[in-house]
């Protein structure tokens, strides 16, 4: 199976928050956020398999800025990882400024999708190639955050997490521990 690159995933939905959307506070539902992210996920997940994709997990949400009323609210996914049927996806949320057109970052979050096929088989799926140093960190970030996923899990011995367990050993000196 030939590699893809994040940017042949790379999926960008774009909306506004209006009334029905948002909490006593004005502001879009946390859950609202999350079937949008959902969906630009599952997009980007689809791109990048060709397969039928299904949500698997969320794995991380950062909820950093209110997104008020009537903001214009981009949604930006892109395969951050591909395993031998999962897909880890990456998004970035942005919320831009009706009047000066500034974007700001709003949000984050990780999901992971498994591709299957029409029976709801988990099927394979091509591996990923980062291009960009970004999609390099992330692609590397990626196997960390799947083995600490395993070892809190109990679906992997903490000594088998080689990745995570290299990022807290990197800085010691030769004797230290």
């Amino acid at each position: 199976m030939e590699a893809k690159t994040p940017s042949e995933s790379r999926t960008t939905l774009t909306d506004l928050v209006l009334p029905s959307e948002t909490n006593a506070l004005n502001n879009l539902f946390g859950g609202e956020l999350l079937a949008r992210m959902d969906r630009a996920a599952s997009i980007a997940a689809g791109r990048h398999s060709r397969r039928i994709t299904v949500t698997a997990s969320v794995n991380h949400v950062a909820f950093n800025l209110a997104i008020p009323l009537g903001s214009v609210v981009t949604v930006e996914a892109a395969v951050s990882r591909a395993y031998t049927t999962s897909m880890e996806v990456y998004l970035d949320v942005w919320i831009e400024d009706r009047y000066s057109g500034k974007s700001t970052k709003a949000n984050e979050a990780i999901y992971t999708f498994v591709a299957v096929d029409e029976t709801g088989k988990p099927t394979e799926v091509p591996p990923l190639q980062p291009e960009s140093k970004l999609e390099k960190e992330r692609y590397a970030g990626a196997l960390r955050r799947k083995q600490l996923s395993l070892v809190l899990a109990g679906k992997m011995k903490p000594h088998q997490a080689t990745e995570l367990k290299a990022l807290f050993m990197e800085d010691q000196g030769p004797g230290e521990r």
